[in-house]
Formats: structure tokens, sequence, C-alpha cells
């Protein structure tokens, strides 16, 4: 049963390690699960499940392996079983001792009484106070007296019951929303490659040992040169047009790298849909912002990070044709694919961040071509990790 629950989770993309399967089961022999179902439930989970985003998917398979409940829950709950919970009648009334009595069920009384009810009962039942059903005076149901108990279907009038076994109506935690400031920050933190350059200002402790060590004792100081954030990024960002619903995210980012202090050097510039002869200080893309991307190339060595942020989405002669642009003030003779081209071949590492819907990407003629370019994510809190990920290579 325990391997059935391992590979379960395993099956359903849970990430659980031998080291935290170990670690389970070294709970399980000193005891700590107890003698109550509901306390090894939370051991499992405490021990096997890393992040909120798993819960669902943890408690579908331990449903199955512990219950013998194939699929989601409330699948053995028919549409009109639900329909009739949601219907209560034939209330009953309970007695000041009744009620002083049923209070002192123990949840996993309560729970050991509610599947043996399960197990015998084969039709629907109102009033009374054993059955599970609607009304009466029974723990199991909803719409009775009961102090407690454990509400099958209905709402929680009362909000008093012990326990709720009905259709699941939540939905996983996701992690593809748009990013907040503080998130984006988080997910930045790991643009860092941290190198040690500079004068040696720092104590090198293992080395002084070792030194000292060396010299019978005398007492010899080794300095080093401090770690330091090695990473240079270069931001380019589409702006206006089909980018304006996107105003809020982008600015969220860009402020988020402008505190990040880490960088070494970090630069940002924007563009219209594509990149082409100039890229501009400004969004409002005056000739006053502008500056030859040739020049980027020229003074950007190939160790800087390029992240350009945009949705890809233009006519294809923006992107294919000479003189393509959409603002004829500002056509150049170079394709945008050029210029693509020659950004993706200088630098070492480049992402494409796109803020749309990724589901959308491949129904987009000019997005596909980018995506030839350069490996995209999207604007959220895994395509920011995913992205920096791709910049920095192995996390330090």
């Amino acid at each position: 049963m325990f391997l059935d629950l391992f590979y379960g989770l395993r099956e359903e993309g849970v990430p659980v390690s031998l080291q935290e399967w170990r670690t389970f089961l070294t709970a399980l022999e000193k005891g700590l699960q107890g003698a109550s179902l509901l306390r090894f439930y939370h051991l499992a989970r405490c021990c096997l499940v890393k992040s909120e985003t798993y819960f669902d998917a943890f408690d579908r398979v331990f449903a199955r392996t512990m219950r013998g409940v194939e699929g989601s829950f409330g699948d053995d709950v028919t549409e009109k079983v639900l329909e009739w919970l949601r219907d209560p009648k034939n209330f009953g009334e309970l007695t000041p001792e009744q009620l002083a009595e049923l209070e002192r069920l123990s949840s996993d009384e309560l729970m050991r009484r509610f599947l043996e009810r399960l197990g015998e009962q084969t039709e629907r039942h109102d009033g009374g106070d054993r059955w599970v059903g609607t009304g009466g005076r029974s723990p199991f149901g909803h719409g009775g007296q009961h102090p407690t108990g454990i509400r099958v279907g209905g709402t929680g009038g009362r909000r008093s019951a012990m326990k709720v076994a009905e259709e699941r109506r939540f939905a996983d935690y996701r992690t593809d929303r748009t990013l907040d400031l503080r998130s984006m920050r988080v997910a930045l933190r790991r643009l860092r490659q941290l190198t040690r350059t500079g004068l040696a200002t720092e104590l090198d402790l293992d080395e002084t040992i070792d030194e000292t060590c060396r010299n019978a004792g005398e007492i010899d100081l080794v300095f080093r040169p401090p770690r330091k954030n090695d990473v240079r990024l270069l931001l380019l960002m589409d702006v206006g047009g089909t980018m304006e619903p996107y105003y809020e995210p982008v600015s969220r980012l860009l402020t988020a790298l402008h505190e990040e202090r880490g960088l070494r050097e970090f630069e940002a510039w924007y563009f219209h849909n594509c990149v082409y002869d100039h890229v501009y200080t400004g969004a409002r893309l005056t000739r006053a912002e502008a500056r030859p991307t040739a020049d980027l190339l020229r003074r950007l060595d190939s160790r800087w990070k390029v992240a350009i942020v945009g949705d890809a989405a233009m006519h294809p002669s923006e992107l294919l044709e000479p003189f393509g642009g959409i603002d004829p003030r500002r056509a150049a003779a170079t394709p945008g694919i050029v210029w693509l081209q020659r950004l993706a071949t200088h630098f070492q590492r480049s992402v494409w961040i796109n803020p749309d819907p990724a589901t959308g990407w491949d129904g987009t003629y000019t997005t596909k071509l980018v995506r030839r370019l350069f490996p995209m994510f999207h604007l959220s809190v895994d395509g920011i990790a995913q992205a920096v990920q791709a910049l920095v290579g192995a996390r330090a």
C-alpha cells in the first residue's frame, strides 16, 4: 500500500525523492502517526509534499491508495444524490442531554461510524438519527440538529461540522499568474553568477589556517577578492500597440530589474514590434532617443545576457521584408529578422519573454519564427524562473 502511494505520487507529477520517502518511513517506524488516519495523512503530506501546488494531487493519490477511491473526490456522488442533499426536510429537535452526548464523539469515532453507515445504507434517508441524509438528528448529512458531525452536501448553515464530505470545488494553487512586484523580485534573485574579481580584500579563513600550519604556527593571513555578481543584462522591450494591455506587468519587470542591485551592469532599451536599425532610450521612440542597434553589438561583448520582452505578434512583412517596419518614418532597409539573428548569434545567452498566453504562440506565424531564434518563456512566475535559468545556466 505504501509503495502504491509513492508511485502514485510520482505518476501524478508530485516530485517525491527517495530521501523524502525514507524520511516518511522513518517517521512511521517511530510511530509519529499514532492510531489516527488524519495524523497519518498530515504526516505523509508534511514529509512528501514540498509545495502547496501539489496538495490537490496528493489528496487524489491518498484517496485512491488509502480508501480505494478512483479519480477525483466526488466521483461516486451522483448528481441525483447531490440534488437530494440540497433539499433538506424532516428536521428534528434534540434535547440538551442528547446534544451533550453527541458533542463527546471524537473525530476518529465519527469517521468510523460514517464509513460504517455508508457500507450499510442502500437508499436515501430523511430525518432520523442514524443514516446519512437530511434533517433529523443524525451526525451524517446536512440540515439536521447535530452540533458537529460530518456534513455531506448542502451548505454549512451552522458552521459547526467537524468534517465535510462533498464534491471538491477547490483548484490547485497556480504558479502561472501574472507577476506582482514582490514575486517578480523573488523570481529574479537567481539572476546571479558569483565570481571573485577585484582587489584581494576578503580574508580567506581556510587558506589562512593552512598557510599558518605550513609555517609551524606563525600566522600568515591570506586574502582573496570578494565574490560579486558578474551578470550583465541587456533588456529590450516592445512598447505600444498590442503591448499596451501588458503595461503593468512589463513595468513591474523593469522596476524589479532596476532594484536588483546585484547585477554588475544593466541596460534597458525600447523598440516597437521588432528590433530594427535603432533602439530607443524612451518609449516615445523619438529621434533624440534613438541609438544605432549596431552600436550595442559593438559596445557589449558576448558575455552580456539578453532578455527581449514582447508578444512577437506582427505582420509577417514587419519581420521578413526590407522597409517592413509598421512606422514608415522609421523604416529600415535591413529586415527585422536579420537584426534578431544578429542578436541571437552575438550574445551567448538570450531569451524572449512573451506576455501573451503560451497556448496562442503556435497560432501566430511571426511568434513561431521568433521561437526558432530564441527560447521563449511566459511572463509569469514559472516563466521568469525558467528564463533566468536559461540565462545563467546551472544554479549556483
